[in-house]
């Protein structure tokens, strides 16, 4: 169901892996999605994002044996209670969301004089994060979940969806519809990490100084 508020999308969103129910998503609500991603604001108006729209069942199947090993990659650096915990978590929905979306990075684009990142280089990649932000919130908003995926090599995922050299995949989203979002996340749920409270992210002034 469609959130009411921005409010409301933001404490629910969601980093979905096991709760896609593989159903197509309709065309208008992911061009609003999209559209959404692409009002992210941007350094220099330099837009420098762009978005795979992955469908084909051949390239999702390769990139989640990917994702498997590097999965299997980071479990085998973990011990006792840690790797026990992370064997009950599912890091992907590649196969079972209705559709993969791969941003791109593209630090050329708007050059070659980048308003405001002379001094931040990284002020490029930050706006294509804005841009994913905007899109995972717009899905929350249309019932529409999101899983960011981050077990994978970024060559390997450039040579799969034949990314230009200079071009940057930043993020390989799994999305679809859901039947639920989860009121607890998974990495918390499972045991892995428990949020912070919002008093410890707070200080004045100067770091370390909270009141």
């Amino acid at each position: 169901m469609p959130m009411s508020t921005l409010y409301d999308a933001i404490h629910s969103r969601r980093d979905v892996r096991a709760e896609f129910t593989g159903e197509p998503i309709a065309e208008d609500a992911l061009l609003r999605i999209l559209g959404a991603a692409h009002a992210a604001p941007s350094v220099g108006h330099s837009q420098p994002w762009d978005f795979v729209l992955v469908r084909d069942h051949d390239l999702r199947g390769r990139f989640v044996e990917h994702v498997r090993t590097e999965r299997e990659v980071f479990a085998a650096s973990l011990e006792g209670e840690r790797a026990e915990t992370f064997s009950r978590i599912k890091v992907e929905g590649v196969l079972e969301s209705s559709l993969g979306i791969a941003v791109t990075y593209d630090a050329s684009r708007g050059g070659p004089a980048v308003l405001g990142r002379h001094a931040i280089a990284d002020a490029g990649l930050y706006s294509t994060c804005l841009a994913i932000q905007n899109l995972w919130l717009a899905a929350t908003a249309e019932g529409i979940g999101v899983g960011w995926v981050s077990f994978y090599r970024e060559q390997f995922l450039a040579d799969l969806l034949h990314v230009p050299a200079g071009v940057r995949p930043i993020a390989w989203l799994c999305i679809g519809p859901v039947s639920e979002l989860r009121t607890t996340p998974d990495l918390e749920r499972h045991g892995w990490r428990r949020k912070r409270p919002l008093e410890q992210a707070i200080h004045l002034d100067r770091y370390g100084a909270l009141d």
